[in-house]
């Protein structure tokens, strides 16, 4: 398994996790942000830290049936992930805002499901595929990503498996630290356009 120092040094050589003045998609100023895509891009700096993590859910489950992640984000790491554990994969999309199976994807009665993501905040996109899974009468044996950062403050109410945990402080506007003041801020990421 990869170490905490080794996988940072892969986010950081990819792009995946810069160091700045962030304006993120909820409003909040970051001195760090965490763009997954940039990582998943370098398909061989990828692999590593997927490798790394599989070896973790491993040691963690060993009664997975399929794996579900949320589009767009944790497609390329559920695959990734499904392929090193040799389990089914497939991805929920959104349909007038609320997560929808498609492609003639399936979730079976009672099949153990891992839901994979790319980075989980809040938890907000894992509860929602949770939902589907329930719906679709399967069983939610837990959550795995590349990337944690919600300092355990998120809506799951399981165990999360990760490659990195970050502890990545945000601020409001009127509350920037003086570090921040001094750097121009970017909005960066797909909800920014």
């Amino acid at each position: 398994m990869l170490s905490l120092k080794e996988s940072l040094k892969i986010l950081k050589e990819t792009n995946a996790l810069l160091e700045g003045h962030f304006i993120l998609s909820s409003g909040l100023h970051s001195s760090a942000y965490v763009q997954c895509a940039q990582l998943m891009s370098k398909p061989d700096k990828a692999h590593k830290l997927c490798v790394s993590l599989s070896e973790k859910i491993s040691k963690e489950f060993n009664n997975i049936d399929i794996i579900l992640s949320p589009a767009m984000g944790g497609i390329l790491v559920g695959y990734e992930v499904g392929k090193l554990l040799k389990k089914e994969s497939i991805f929920c999309e959104r349909v007038n805002g609320t997560f929808k199976l498609r492609r003639d994807f399936i979730i079976k009665k009672n099949q153990k499901v891992l839901i994979v993501e790319d980075v989980i905040t809040t938890g907000k996109s894992s509860l929602e595929c949770s939902k589907l899974v329930h719906d679709s009468g399967g069983l939610i044996i837990g959550y795995a990503c590349l990337i944690d950062r919600s300092d355990k403050k998120n809506l799951l109410n399981k165990k999360i498996i990760s490659q990195v945990e970050l502890s990545i402080p945000t601020y409001k506007n009127e509350n920037l630290p003086k570090e921040l003041l001094k750097i121009k801020a970017i909005k960066p990421g797909s909800r920014n356009l």
